[in-house]
């Protein structure tokens, strides 16, 4: 689906007129900032032995006496670009992908997500140097096709996330840079070698990432290693699909000869496709249609947590919402252009118009929950963070002439895509251009699958969207996000100090000195902007309290607690 809107198409959306009137929302210190978005400490993982025996390891639920049976209603994204979850970057894969795979290792949904704990692999040893990983598989696991699970399938899978063939682009490719080879000793046991030391802490939750479920080695072999056009890829999960009928529902059965004999609890779960914040999905929450909801607008979030019977939670989401302007064309092979587009944005606005359909926070370029971030109270004294956008404006206007463009640019291709935030967010900043340096863009609306195709191949002048990390860590995102080697530097932004810093950054093991690093190419960032940064998410879900098996309540993300293996329904 694509829809075109032009300038004169855009002067009020939901009653939200785009005029330059402040809206003075965000006022006090940063702790009233803190209170106000309901902020909590960064997500921290636990310490990881170097060597750990689970060989009698098994999860379950972390209630006494959970129950088996019943089906599992969920409302969440399902709106798949293609079904290579590897290749993806959106939870309208993963949501409900996810519960038909296991990984080598995983996080821990019952602390959400905090401790990492055997799968697959049932043990780990750690070599003293931090160079080789070496990992237990488990005997007797099949996939959902009836073949055995090999050390082979695990080195095949991260062999191409490590490496992508030609054609192939894994956004968390760039976490194992690092891995020189993954070797396999024997039928149950695999390697990874790294060409340099690296942090076990940062290895362990890159391959434990709940995007990288394990795959056949023969199913890569058989489709030329692209699994865009696979709709059912063997898996060793907890559940198989059964039906998927597009962009309504998928529904998914229990697998009976499950590797762990007591999970999964539940007997299905039915995936409905229901876009985040709208009402669609928090009508169907409220209404007990669905079970569960993932990322509902603030205002179910308010009537469901006065609703007996109902909960709600709130928690980081693992992504920048963001707008990429096209480095290969002109005018914006200028930085002088791309910092004057950073400066016309008015971030407080941008939250405010949206605080009704999904919950923001002004930001930077660096997760602002997270050690490495710069203060609020600092941040909001930078230009283009001030409350007061005057500063930002006259110097982008400046910047602007001095590129040779004071008279404005006509025409830009602005591609959004398909969800109400992103809209309302495109319609604001369509009008802050004109109204602030005189740019005129075209809003052209479409759906995910053609969003990152279409970002992917530069098709695009501007585009707005949000893009997912693995880390909090700025070796993750500094490089999949801002460096021309990362899979999702849609703007093709290439910094050549800024690239320097981050080697700096990947192999510098003192804290204190790698923050100073952090905050340098924080700087560069600033003057020559790889993205245009809208806001930081955080994300509702809700649900029915007879739902059990879970702890959503301080997650990093979405994406590595997304298997429901140990949910259960708390009925008669």
């Amino acid at each position: 689906m694509n829809q075109t809107t032009t300038q004169g198409d855009n002067e009020t959306m939901n009653g939200h007129p785009w005029s330059l009137k402040r809206r003075r929302f965000l006022q006090g210190s940063a702790a009233t900032m803190a209170a106000m978005y309901g902020l909590r400490p960064a997500h921290t993982l636990a310490d990881i032995p170097n060597e750990y025996d689970g060989s009698k390891f098994q999860l379950a639920a972390p209630e006494p006496n959970p129950k088996h049976g019943g089906g599992l209603r969920m409302g969440i994204l399902s709106r798949l670009p293609h079904f290579d979850f590897h290749q993806s970057g959106t939870i309208g894969s993963l949501g409900a992908q996810a519960c038909m795979y296991d990984n080598l290792i995983r996080h821990d949904p019952r602390d959400s997500g905090k401790t990492l704990i055997p799968d697959l692999a049932h043990s780990w040893e750690i070599a003293k140097d931090n160079k080789t990983f070496t990992f237990f598989l488990r005997k007797g696991v099949a996939f959902s096709d009836g073949a055995d699970l090999t050390a082979d399938d695990v080195k095949a899978t991260f062999d191409r996330i490590a490496k992508p063939p030609e054609g192939v682009s894994i956004p968390r490719s760039i976490l194992f840079k690092s891995v020189s080879e993954i070797v396999v000793p024997d039928k149950y046991t695999v390697q990874f070698k790294l060409s340099a030391p690296r942090s076990p802490s940062f290895i362990m939750a890159a391959i434990a990432s709940g995007w990288n479920g394990i795959v056949r080695k023969k199913t890569l072999e058989d489709n030329n290693y692209n699994l865009r056009k696979v709709a059912d890829i063997p898996g060793t999960g907890p559940f198989r699909s059964v039906r998927r009928v597009e962009n309504e529902v998928w529904v998914m059965e229990k697998k009976k000869d499950y590797w762990n004999k007591d999970l999964p609890y539940l007997d299905g779960i039915e995936f409905y496709n229901l876009i985040p914040f709208s009402p669609e999905l928090g009508s169907a929450v409220l209404s007990n249609r669905v079970d569960y909801a993932r990322i509902v607008d603030p205002v179910t979030a308010r009537k469901a947590k006065s609703t007996p019977g109902m909960s709600t939670t709130a928690f980081n989401q693992s992504v920048i919402q963001g707008i990429w302007i096209n480095d290969k064309k002109k005018p914006f092979d200028d930085p002088r252009v791309r910092r004057a587009f950073h400066l016309a944005m008015d971030r407080h606005v941008m939250v405010d118009v949206t605080k009704d359909v999904a919950p923001m926070r002004v930001g930077g370029f660096i997760y602002p929950f997270s050690e490495f971030a710069t203060p609020t109270d600092q941040l909001f004294k930078r230009v283009g963070y001030q409350e007061d956008p005057t500063a930002a404006i006259k110097e982008a206007k400046a910047l602007m002439t001095a590129a040779g463009y004071g008279n404005g640019i006509k025409g830009l291709d602005f591609m959004v895509r398909d969800i109400a935030s992103f809209k309302l967010w495109s319609q604001a900043f369509q009008a802050m251009l004109q109204q602030n340096i005189d740019v005129q863009c075209n809003l052209r609306t479409v759906v995910e699958s053609v969003w990152f195709d279409d970002a992917s191949n530069g098709h695009f002048d501007l585009c707005i969207g949000a893009v997912v990390s693995t880390l909090l860590d700025p070796s993750d995102y500094f490089n999949a996000w801002y460096r021309p080697s990362g899979p999702q530097d849609y703007s093709f932004w290439n910094n050549t100090k800024f690239n320097d810093l981050v080697d700096q950054i990947d192999t510098e093991l003192d804290p204190a000195k790698r923050k100073v690093l952090v905050h340098q190419a924080e700087e560069i960032m600033e003057q020559d902007p790889p993205v245009l940064p809208v806001c930081w998410e955080q994300i509702n879900d809700v649900w029915w309290n007879y739902l059990k098996g879970y702890n959503p309540y301080d997650y990093f993300g979405l994406y590595d607690v997304s298997r429901e293996d140990i949910f259960w329904l708390d009925k008669a």
